[in-house]
């Protein structure tokens, strides 16, 4: 209780210092090009755009003078650079919708991104509506991050109304009684606080990302479930042994509690990883995993023990378990037949179980990916209008523009703008360019073809830097878009530049990506290996647990493939505007948090199989064993977890329908085929190689390695989760 009074103070103004972007790393030539418009030209790339519409059309005479007055006043709001519209630049066509009932107005909010947010705040509800007679509606990158801070905290509120009942219900079910049930909900309550305190201190010193508060919700209740129903279950097994209360109480945590603090020491290691990442986006989940994970572990192998102590045999009131009354012993029931039935075919089992996981990965391989955008945004939403009208109705999609920063320019104004002609003039006849345009002109095929409408704007105040915009012919993310962006880095000019724009920003973010998934991954599945084989002293269930996880993860990635991009079942899932692409992070969050926990089911799994090793039965024996008394387990516990992922579906954001719906799949995926298939068929196979290490292994592990075993007396002692106990009090 003293934790959450203490914790309730920053974990309560967490959300104001969240952030909605940090998909660049700011090492990239594109995210310096962005620095450099910000810094040296307060008139540079708009990133505000209000799509004016009037059905007399816009060259109406009243609408002329509406859309000047309106151009003229946008101009003159606090934190509002020099605005253009298409009546005030020349009427170019660029500006003006197909049908000519549609104009847009083009600016740039100014400062850093809470002088931008603040200045967003302002002026969206002063020019969002009727104006004179016009219909103006607001987009850009500042009022889509605006829509996606409040539909973030929305979605949170959401998710958590939605999968509560069914939660309760599933709980009292799996813990067998009204009052067990709530226990993981003071595990969680404790994570939640612990976790968006630790969040809010974060922030203090770097940037953390809002979307990191949705998955710390999601698994704070999840993994408290996860590790309140693995320890009850030991407590209640043993009292079931015949135990007093006290020892059985210290036996669960010696074996259970002690399996708890090494899974979530485990699963925080493997979602560390992303802290490698140089983007905040990423890192923020490094950040609230781990805190997650290991208050989650705490909490459940010290404060959940110490609320049994104080229940006693309180904890079962209002038992409801009067169902499962006569349950059949653990040696004949219907997990040890699954286990059976594998040993008696492993090959066959692995085989298929292998087969079909790379088969539901088959789409994957067609993957294509793109940078989080307004197509996140419902359709609904203002910004994601905007969007969709600039790219479907104007005749280039300006809004998609490549930005080419030069630094260096010749002495004087002319000069400068002359040699910024020169270089526009090379870039124009570039395939896939629609048109350049800097301060000497608009280019189009390696000919100036018209005055740069408010030419000043593309040259600094010092006239020793300029910005060219290059319109592309092809959508922002293609593959086209991608060579074009090379082609515009390959062009020779006189002065140094960089290149910016979102096709620019995808190149570099794969590049940034590709070159820090390897330490990512080196450090995630090193950092198992070591940590698995401290846990079980065997050289081949680690690799053999990294190898399963990662071939679990590919029905996942090709279930993302043919739902996202494809857009099966976008209907059933609320609805998403269907790209044909995958946002480029989601693969990545997948693989660190779902492998993460897929070893959190590993370790409790192979804990009971080498448990029952090392009092004596053999393998086969072992591993039925051992997936008996973790089968129910395991397969409750992911169910409940995958309840809570998938109330992230009804997200408006389809970034977060996308984690939800994927880390769902990976969890179910997991605690079904690989954990009651591939993995006792696998380690049926290995045989007595399960347990092997080289000689020097064996002595390192003999001196540090971390055991669990219980006293031998418990060998004997097998009683199911639920089976329903006469104890003394």
């Amino acid at each position: 209780m003293l934790f959450c009074v203490v914790a309730a103070v920053p974990a309560a103004t967490v959300l104001p210092t969240l952030g909605t972007a940090g998909f660049f790393a700011p090492g990239d030539e594109s995210a310096q090009a962005d620095r450099a418009l910000e810094e040296r030209f307060p008139a540079g790339p708009p990133n505000l755009v209000l799509l004016v519409t009037t059905p007399a059309g816009v060259q109406d005479a009243a609408a002329v003078r509406a859309g000047e007055a309106l151009t003229a006043r946008l101009s003159g709001t606090p934190g509002v650079g020099p605005a253009t519209s298409y009546w005030t630049a020349g009427r170019p066509d660029a500006l003006r919708s197909a049908d000519g009932r549609e104009a847009l107005v083009l600016a740039r909010l100014l400062g850093d991104g809470d002088d931008i947010k603040a200045t967003m705040r302002q002026i969206h509800p002063l020019f969002s509506g009727d104006q004179d007679g016009l219909r103006v509606q607001v987009g850009g990158q500042p009022a889509a991050e605006r829509e996606i801070q409040k539909l973030s905290r929305d979605d949170l509120t959401r998710a958590e109304l939605l999968a509560a009942p069914l939660l309760i219900v599933l709980l009292v079910l799996v813990f067998g009684s009204v009052i067990a049930s709530l226990l993981p909900g003071l595990i969680g309550l404790l994570a939640v606080f612990g976790t968006f305190a630790a969040l809010r201190l974060c922030s203090a010193f770097t940037d953390v990302s809002i979307f990191s508060l949705n998955l710390a919700t999601a698994l704070s209740l999840g993994l408290a479930i996860d590790y309140s129903l693995f320890i009850l279950a030991r407590y209640r097994e043993e009292l079931g042994a015949g135990r007093d209360r006290p020892e059985a109480l210290e036996t669960a945590v010696r074996t259970a509690g002690r399996t708890v603090l090494f899974s979530a020491v485990t699963v925080a290691v493997s979602l560390a990883g992303m802290a490698l990442f140089p983007l905040y986006y990423l890192r923020s989940f490094a950040y609230a995993g781990i805190a997650v994970v290991l208050v989650s572990g705490l909490a459940a192998v010290v404060v959940l023990p110490a609320v049994l102590a104080v229940l006693g045999p309180r904890v079962d009131r209002f038992d409801l378990r009067f169902w499962r009354r006569g349950a059949p012993s653990p040696e004949r029931g219907a997990w040890r037949r699954i286990a059976e039935f594998v040993m008696r075919r492993p090959v066959t089992i692995a085989v298929v179980a292998v087969v079909f996981l790379l088969a539901l990965g088959v789409p994957f391989l067609r993957a294509s990916f793109q940078l989080p955008d307004d197509r996140m945004l419902p359709a609904s939403s203002e910004a994601h209008r905007v969007a969709e009208a600039v790219r479907s109705d104007f005749p280039s999609p300006a809004l998609d523009a490549l930005y080419v920063t030069a630094e260096g320019l010749p002495p004087g104004a002319e000069a400068a703008t002359a040699a910024l002609g020169g270089y526009a003039t090379a870039l124009s006849r570039l395939p896939d360019v629609a048109s350049v345009t800097t301060a000497a002109g608009v280019y189009a095929g390696g000919a100036r073809v018209a005055d740069a409408p408010a030419a000043a704007r593309f040259v600094a105040p010092d006239a020793q830097a300029g910005w060219v915009s290059v319109v592309p012919t092809v959508d922002q993310y293609s593959a086209e878009a991608e060579r074009l962006v090379r082609a515009v880095r390959a062009v020779p000019a006189p002065f140094t530049v960089q290149v910016g724009g979102n096709s620019a920003h995808l190149v570099d973010t794969r590049a940034t990506l590709g070159e820090a998934l390897p330490w990512v991954l080196g450090v995630m599945i090193g950092a198992m290996l070591v940590l698995l084989f401290l846990f079980t002293g065997s050289v081949l269930i680690p690799i053999k647990a990294v190898l399963c996880n990662l071939l679990s993860l590919t029905a996942t990635f090709g279930a993302l493939v043919w739902v996202f991009s494809d857009g099966h079942f976008a209907g059933l899932l609320g609805g998403f505007q269907v790209t044909g692409q995958l946002e480029i992070f989601t693969p990545i969050l997948m693989l660190c948090i779902a492998f993460g926990l897929s070893m959190d089911y590993e370790v409790f799994l192979v804990s009971r199989i080498q448990e029952a090793h090392q009092s004596g039965l053999p393998n086969d024996k072992a591993i039925a064993d051992g997936l008996q008394r973790t089968g129910r387990l395991v397969t409750s516990a992911a169910a409940l977890l995958i309840v809570v992922l998938l109330a992230n579906v009804t997200s408006q954001l389809t970034i977060l329908k996308m984690l939800g719906l994927g880390l769902g799949i990976a969890i179910l995926v997991d605690a079904t085929v690989v954990r009651a298939f591939l993995v006792p068929a696998v380690m049926r196979l290995a045989g007595s190689a399960n347990w092997w290490a080289p000689r020097p292994l064996r002595r390192f592990h003999e001196r540090f390695g971390l055991r669990e075993a219980p006293p031998p007396a418990l060998a004997t002692a097998r009683v199911p989760l639920g089976q329903p106990q006469e104890v003394s009090r």
